[in-house]
């Protein structure tokens, strides 16, 4: 039995300081029968500098959410809601980037992420966006609306990305998810200028090779370019 606990974070800000607000997750059990997902769990916080009406907007958590005496998310706080009752084997987060900068190897140790973005676009690179909601409802997933909505809160989040792993996991093993998350994003086609949603195999060879000598290009279109590059090479 393999425990995968799924974890999403509602916040104040795209990264630190930026406060957690809400902690939701989410268990997917792997047992010899298949997957079990649990009910979702989720943990406001009180946030002490405030919400930008930007991210209200998303989640549409404000301040009126939050008695005087509500707690905050304290590094004590957030490792208990992480590991509330059991140890999970694998924590899972979609576009789980974004979670790791809160939620940092000094609470989590050694246990490994899967990233369920970085997974669909490997696995379903034809998606037509690779949101957990866009994949929800591209996957034709019918999902109870009292566990799945509302979006952007945590718990609801982390219980639709949970169905996601799950589904993912019909093609891809847990060990290979984890090698993927380590590696940077495949993108299924290149994301700009002259050659913008042209798959790699499609781009020509000088260009990919200009492509990977450019010092200031994003790393994830770099390494795209290098594997194609490499792909391209003939065997000996």
């Amino acid at each position: 039995m393999t425990r995968l606990r799924v974890i999403d974070l509602e916040t104040t800000g795209l990264a630190p300081p930026a406060e957690i607000i809400e902690i939701g997750r989410s268990d997917l059990v792997w047992g010899a029968a298949g997957p079990v997902i649990d009910d979702p769990m989720a943990w406001l916080y009180r946030p002490l500098n405030g919400i930008p009406p930007d991210n209200m907007a998303v989640h549409h958590i404000t301040e009126d959410d939050f008695g005087p005496n509500a707690p905050v998310c304290t590094p004590e706080r957030l490792s208990a809601a992480v590991f509330h009752m059991s140890v999970p084997e694998i924590l899972v987060a979609h576009n789980c980037e974004f979670e790791r900068q809160f939620i940092t190897p000094a609470v989590t140790g050694a246990i490994p992420w899967i990233c369920t973005y970085k997974v669909a676009l490997r696995v379903w690179p034809e998606a037509p966006r690779h949101s957990n909601q866009v994949l929800r409802y591209w996957r034709g997933m019918k999902l109870d609306p009292a566990r799945a909505m509302p979006p952007h809160r945590a718990g609801p989040d982390a219980w639709v990305t949970a169905h996601i792993l799950a589904d993912l996991a019909q093609f891809a093993s847990f060990a290979q998810m984890i090698t993927w998350t380590n590696e940077p994003k495949f993108l299924p086609a290149m994301t700009f200028g002259k050659h913008r949603g042209t798959t790699w195999d499609a781009i020509p060879i000088d260009y990919l090779q200009w492509m990977s000598g450019q010092t200031d290009m994003d790393a994830d279109v770099l390494w795209n370019a290098r594997q194609e590059i490499a792909r391209r090479k003939p065997q000996p």
